[in-house]
């Protein structure tokens, strides 16, 4: 995206019509042409407006299947970075983007921006790695008089379709937390009151609990239930986008809005539990054994190592075979749950696609000490795992019925509680219990899992069994907790602490690393260390095989390893660069390449149709020698015959010998040659004679100099 008006740009960098006036006049029309896009010059608005409105238009944005996979996911990536997304280089599947007027890209200081504008950035369908309860998914599946009446409110005038740019105006106080905040303190005391106390009790409620919270004694009855009316306090939250309905009958506060309002009340906490706090900090309940956690994104690298190799497929929207998942964990010796909650979060990031072997965008321009900070933030979103669902995988579950349980509000009451009993010390498991249960919002958190159960006709799970999942289960996983005591003693004699990975996480800072390089531990056996890139790392599958799997990640490059990817088409000279962009190659390495790279011979194919064995070297340089015969055989031929060149009728063949005095007779698919002598005192082509049997070959041989 070219910037012949940087004011502007500057000023609304997110917002279509200004992106396309900022574009060169040839690009827009090129654009335009493209798209079939019609503009009308009696129209009173410009022709960038006529294009955008247009463009939000098409399917494309709305349903990202109908694009490429590395498209699809690199607009994901996109709007998870808020839209704006910096890359060193242009990415894979970025070109029908762009082709489709959807993504812009800008060159800067830091390398190319790559701009989605707010307006196809509401319209997205959640994903996998996306919390279902964010400002922006409600939005995406909010029905349309909600989102009227949101782009209303914020423009200050009615909106006007389409709809999904009179949205940019409100998205851009949405997405801004600063603005978000002093948008929630101006509200009144009475819509304040009601927000707060349906975050209080988990952040959703349906429409006859927000009455009765609202005490609104109007009741509008439907077909399907009671129906909120159009004004009071639960409106006035609805068009500010602070309570946003989702059908059929639910109303849910964002997430970004619960963190606010809610910031008051959490920090209120600490007076309320303070007794089991001073009883965990008091005494020392360190066991005598523990299970350390290990980094969950060493095993994730392994694990999209290994979906490469043949007879790893995957398919797309669909949950990782279970079959898969045991032959995975029995090969690095994990526990299959353990395996199969990495394995979900590195399918939601994209570390199993084809596009995280590019090194331009996320997952593949990361380095191997991101892969951590990124799978938590994903388990924390809730898109990909979920520990209230029998199959906790959210791929297993059918695509109408992904309804996303409250299983956020859940992690935040484990993880805060493993925060506020003490940094770095053994808390044992029943007093953590102990301490969830006296949480003020457990009730809450309750009755919105037995009404997801009820939507999603499944069995509600009791909460204390899905906090179990969640502290003895995810988080070891994830690398956050270590767990004291042996393996088979009950849960209730287990303890459990945070990992310093697990405090910086929740601190919001990135773990502490020792930025190690990668390098050659053995003859054969690359370390990968936490400094590599992830594109990198996954450019040796084709010829480099996974060994140990721990703190660190161990490849094999063996000679038959290398020798395979030789005979498949890779010259020395990419394996070379591709080991060299992880670690420095030996020279034990350096010398297999350098013999694998000498050419001692060549060898040229030659198409033939057959093979004319002659024994007499005289008939054979007559046959090779003499026209017309001698453009029928390949010259040079190898000795003790003629080769028949590709394509050469045999009847042909058979006329021009027979010229030559040279006859050749089929009998049962042998072909025989036979020398016809001429009659005494005639004068022939030649003076002796011989025979020589022709065998017909059923492939081209090929010859060799």
């Amino acid at each position: 995206m070219a910037s012949s008006d940087e004011a502007e740009l500057d000023e609304s960098p997110r917002r279509l019509d200004a992106i396309l006036r900022a574009l060169p006049e040839s690009e827009l029309k090129g654009l335009i042409t493209r798209m079939g896009i019609r503009i009308d010059a009696a129209k009173r608005i410009d022709a960038p407006s006529q294009a955008a409105r247009a463009l939000v238009g098409l399917p494309d944005v709305r349903d990202p299947s109908r694009l490429p996979t590395a498209s699809r996911e690199l607009l994901h990536r996109i709007a998870e970075a808020g839209g704006v997304l910096v890359v060193p280089s242009l990415p894979a599947g970025l070109e029908p983007l762009i082709a489709r007027g959807v993504v812009y890209a800008r060159k800067t200081d830091e390398g190319i921006e790559l701009v989605l504008p707010a307006a196809f950035l509401v319209q997205l369908k959640s994903w996998e790695s996306e919390d279902p309860r964010a400002i922006r998914a409600l939005l995406a599946q909010a029905p349309f008089e909600t989102m009227s009446a949101i782009a209303t409110h914020y423009l200050g005038r009615p909106a006007t379709p389409p709809i999904a740019l009179s949205l940019e105006n409100a998205w851009e106080t949405l997405s801004d937390p600063d603005r978000l905040r002093e948008e929630i303190d101006r509200l009144a005391p009475v819509e304040r009151r009601l927000l707060e106390s349906i975050e209080a009790v988990g952040g959703e409620v349906d429409t006859q609990e927000l009455l009765d919270l609202e005490r609104e004694p109007m009741r509008l009855r439907s077909a399907s239930g009671v129906t909120a009316s159009r004004r009071g306090a639960g409106f006035a939250l609805e068009r500010r986008a602070f309570l946003i309905p989702i059908h059929p009958n639910r109303h849910v506060v964002p997430t970004e809005v619960a963190a606010i309002v809610g910031a008051d009340r959490r920090r209120m906490r600490e007076k309320r539990r303070e007794q089991i706090r001073s009883f965990v900090l008091e005494e020392d309940h360190a066991p005598r054994r523990a299970r350390f956690a290990s980094d969950p994104g060493m095993l994730a690298l392994a694990l999209a190592y290994c979906v490469r190799e043949p007879g790893s497929d995957v398919r797309p929207g669909v949950g990782t075979p279970r079959s898969l998942l045991v032959r995975l964990a029995q090969r690095f010796g994990r526990d299959v749950d353990g395996v199969a909650l990495v394995a979900a979060l590195s399918r939601a990031v994209g570390l199993w696609d084809a596009s995280a072997a590019s090194p331009a965008t996320p997952p593949g321009s990361l380095l191997v000490q991101e892969l951590t900070p990124l799978l938590f933030t994903t388990w924390r979103r809730g898109g990909a795992w979920d520990e209230a669902r029998a199959e906790r995988e959210v791929l297993r579950v059918a695509s109408d019925n992904r309804d996303a349980s409250p299983i956020g509000a859940l992690r935040e009451m484990v993880l805060d509680a493993l925060h506020d009993l003490g940094e770095g010390r053994w808390v044992p498991w029943q007093s953590l219990q102990g301490y969830l249960a006296a949480d003020e919002r457990i009730a809450g958190v309750e009755r919105l899992v037995r009404r997801w159960a009820e939507r999603a006709s499944v069995e509600a799970p009791e909460v204390p069994d899905i906090t179990r999942r969640i502290a003895l289960e995810s988080l070891p996983a994830l690398g956050i907790i270590d767990l004291g005591g042996a393996e088979d003693v009950a849960s209730a004699e287990l303890a459990l602490r945070l990992t310093p990975r697990g405090r910086a996480l929740l601190a919001g800072s990135a773990p502490s690393s020792d930025n190690s390089k990668s390098k050659f531990v053995e003859a054969h056996a690359l370390r990968v260390g936490p400094s590599a890139r992830v594109a990198a790392v996954l450019g040796l599958s084709a010829f480099a095989e996974i060994g140990r799997v721990g703190d660190h990640v161990d490849l094999l490059l063996t000679p038959p390893s290398i020798a395979r990817a030789l005979s498949v088409g890779l010259d020395s000279d990419a394996l070379r660069s591709r080991i060299e962009a992880v670690a420095p190659l030996p020279d034990t390495i350096s010398r297999m390449l350098i013999q694998a790279s000498v050419v001692i011979g060549k060898a040229s194919f030659v198409g033939a149709s057959g093979f004319l064995w002659i024994e007499d070297p005289e008939i054979r340089e007559l046959l090779r020698t003499r026209r017309p015969a001698a453009e029928m055989f390949v010259d040079p031929s190898p000795p003790s015959g003629l080769l028949i060149e590709a394509g050469v009728d045999l009847e042909r063949l058979i006329r021009r010998c027979r010229a030559l005095g040279v006859e050749i007779e089929a009998d049962l698919g042998n072909l025989k040659a036979t020398r016809q002598t001429p009659a005494h005192g005639t004068e022939g082509p030649h003076r002796t004679s011989s025979t020589a049997n022709m065998r017909r070959s059923r492939t081209p041989p090929a010859r060799t100099r």
